[in-house]
């Protein structure tokens, strides 16, 4: 199958294009490389370019003819977001309807997109299922959920399907140790506090000590990027095969607080490294857990690394040997 893919050079990008490209797809990765590497394009051709340029997104959409597009390029910071919202609405919102208008032109109707539990805010119940109210906190979450309703509304207007995965936290590296987390400036959790065991970050802010949660700390489904990736691949087959839209949780079912995360890369490094408490950060929900009973029905997905120590290890091993890969894209 032939998959456009846009972001294909990030950290979630990289290991969906290497879990495609091990089973064969004709992949063509568009990335602008503002966060992502060409030497995380383990399969395809990386072209640079940016989503906001129709020219060379059309010429190149309709050279490749994609069979479908899988969409990762997005802003993807819940506090900048608060601090710098147009970028995420122009990001997040404007290039992917660029996106979806380059696809429409070129009579591409098979689309898998990458969204977000920031779309859920504060859910009443946890775990979150996918019939729970829209009602993201943050501009961040508004974007994906305002995509998500583009979606909607082009499916039942043409002849055009999707799928839509609420990702819950991502986290992890390649179980191979070719490609992992390489942002020059990490806000992920388990990216932070491996930054400060190496030394890297004189200390780990935890943001939040005051939330309704058993030892007052936020609570986030963690779920490794290789089960992730597999998820991914599993839903474009299910829409190949149906040809039918749909929106689906992707995450464990269960969470850890900042603490136990803390706690548990302090076990796997060994090194007992400093840890400042602070103020909540803005946009933060409490907790957010998935309940991903549908992905797993309707794809056949079931996790394979469902274990939070053996998460940081393989991204500890990736940390450890991050200084090898190149610093420029």
């Amino acid at each position: 199958m032939k998959i456009f893919v846009t972001g294909g050079a990030g950290y979630i990008g990289s290991h969906v294009v290497k879990a495609l490209g091990r089973e064969g797809h004709d992949l063509l990765v568009f990335d602008n490389l503002s966060t992502g590497h060409k030497w995380a394009v383990l399969y395809g051709q990386l072209i640079k370019g940016d989503l906001f340029n129709m020219t060379i997104l059309n010429k190149v959409m309709k050279e490749f003819r994609p069979d479908a597009v899988i969409h990762f390029a997005a802003s993807i910071q819940v506090e900048e977001s608060v601090r710098e919202p147009l970028k995420y609405y122009e990001n997040n919102v404007g290039n992917t309807l660029n996106l979806l208008k380059a696809m429409k032109l070129a009579k591409v109707r098979n689309f898998i997109y990458s969204s977000s539990a920031a779309v859920y805010g504060i859910p009443v119940k946890v775990p979150v299922d996918e019939t729970a109210d829209i009602k993201p906190i943050n501009p961040y979450g508004t974007t994906k959920a305002m995509a998500e309703q583009m979606l909607q509304d082009l499916s039942a207007a043409d002849d055009f399907r999707y799928i839509a995965l609420r990702y819950f936290n991502v986290a992890g590296a390649d179980t191979d140790g070719q490609i992992g987390q390489a942002y020059e400036n990490p806000t992920h959790l388990i990216t932070r506090a491996l930054k400060s065991a190496k030394g890297e970050s004189a200390k780990l802010s935890i943001y939040g000590t005051d939330y309704s949660t058993p030892d007052r700390t936020c609570i986030r489904d963690y779920i490794h990027v290789d089960d992730l990736a597999r998820a991914q691949v599993q839903s474009l087959d299910y829409l190949m095969d149906t040809k039918k839209s749909d929106i689906m949780n992707c995450g464990y079912g269960h969470g850890f607080s900042v603490k136990e995360v803390v706690s548990t890369v302090r076990k796997v490094t060994g090194i007992d490294f400093p840890v400042e408490e602070t103020a909540r950060r803005a946009g933060d929900p409490p907790t957010l857990v998935a309940y991903s009973t549908k992905l797993k029905v309707k794809t056949g997905w079931e996790p394979r690394h469902d274990d939070l120590e053996f998460i940081v290890k393989t991204a500890w091993e990736w940390e450890k040997n991050l200084a090898g890969k190149a610093d420029t894209a």
